[in-house]
């Protein structure tokens, strides 16, 4: 297997970018519900989170570390479904974060890989097979317990979980669609992506009615009413700016399979994280829910894995010399016609 200029394989690129993803994305999760917690300014905190990535884009660019593209606006035109999906995603994922426990936050999410098979189905025309289709309903299962065995849990969580599982499961689709647009530049799309998102992003401020709340609150307590939450946005908008650039590369280095799986165990860790961090309870039914949907995912990886496996074909390999020059002749004669 050849290393790239980093001296890294292929198989070890992969590992260490979906690794980066998981570390980046658990981390962002954590520090959201800390601003949360502070001040319910969701679309706010995504706002400060698009700015800063911007800014810290323009500063690679300035200091010569990445060089960001001029925005055209052909291009701009043709990476509207993934703007539109990046919005929408961005926004439903911190409402649910809003108003479900961190915990769990991964079974309100739980219904990633059944809307990614549905999908890939309707879009991409590519069928499942029976294991696949156990795996999805696996998962649903996992949620279905999940969702019906807690007592407290918020509705408008779950739905904003439901329509943030789907939002997802395009995402991974249309970043892979949207690459061909930048020609295949994960930089050039991660900057387009926050720009153009930045900008869609600001209306919504207004027509959510967080920006007189805003108001309100400075006039009531001034500047030191938003210390904390603007604190928190910059951590946030950091790290927004890193789980960015790490999911945009793990999904050109890899595929949207990956890109789900190391979000199912990335689910694993944000609930051990809420459990330790934010004192969330973890009920049997949560739990189990968290294993079923864990276990469809699992089930489901294996499941392509065997299929890939039967679908790739033995590679000749020449044992004798004999077998080599059988093979050149083959060629020249193949030139010739």
């Amino acid at each position: 297997m050849s290393a790239n200029k980093y001296g890294l394989t292929e198989r070890q690129a992969v590992i260490l970018t979906v690794g980066f993803y998981m570390l980046t994305a658990l981390v962002m999760v954590s520090v959201n519900k800390w601003a949360l917690n502070s001040l319910r300014l969701p679309w706010t905190l995504l706002w400060i989170q698009m700015l800063i990535a911007v800014l810290l884009l323009r500063a690679t660019d300035y200091f010569g570390a990445m060089k960001m593209p001029s925005l055209e606006k052909d291009i701009a035109k043709n990476l509207i479904p993934l703007i539109a999906i990046n919005v929408v995603g961005l926004g439903v994922n911190t409402l649910c974060l809003v108003y479900v426990d961190t915990s769990f936050y991964q079974i309100a999410r739980g219904l990633v890989l059944p809307f990614t098979v549905l999908f890939a189905y309707i879009l991409l025309g590519q069928p499942s097979s029976g294991l696949v289709l156990g795996a999805c309903f696996t998962v649903f299962c996992g949620f279905y317990t999940g969702v019906t065995t807690e007592i407290n849990v918020s509705q408008i969580g779950i739905f904003f979980g439901v329509v943030s599982s789907i939002t997802t499961s395009l995402h991974a689709i249309v970043i892979k669609k949207s690459l061909a647009a930048v020609n295949n530049s994960s930089i050039d799309l991660v900057y387009y992506n926050n720009a153009l998102s930045l900008v869609a992003m600001t209306p919504l401020i207004f027509l959510s009615g967080e920006s007189a709340d805003i108001m309100m609150r400075f006039a009531d307590s001034g500047f030191a009413a938003f210390k904390s939450f603007l604190f928190a946005g910059f951590v946030t908008g950091i790290f927004g700016f890193l789980v960015n650039l790490a999911g945009f590369l793990q999904i050109s280095k890899t595929s949207p399979t990956t890109h789900m799986i190391s979000g199912a165990v990335r689910g694993v860790l944000q609930t051990l994280l809420g459990y330790f961090a934010f004192n969330d309870v973890i009920t049997s039914g949560r739990l189990m829910g968290i294993i079923l949907i864990l276990s469809g995912g699992a089930l489901y990886t294996w499941a392509k894995d065997k299929e890939m496996r039967a679908n790739t074909k033995p590679t000749y390999i020449p044992m004798t010399q004999q077998d080599v020059d059988e093979e050149q002749d083959d060629i020249k004669k193949g030139t010739q016609v």
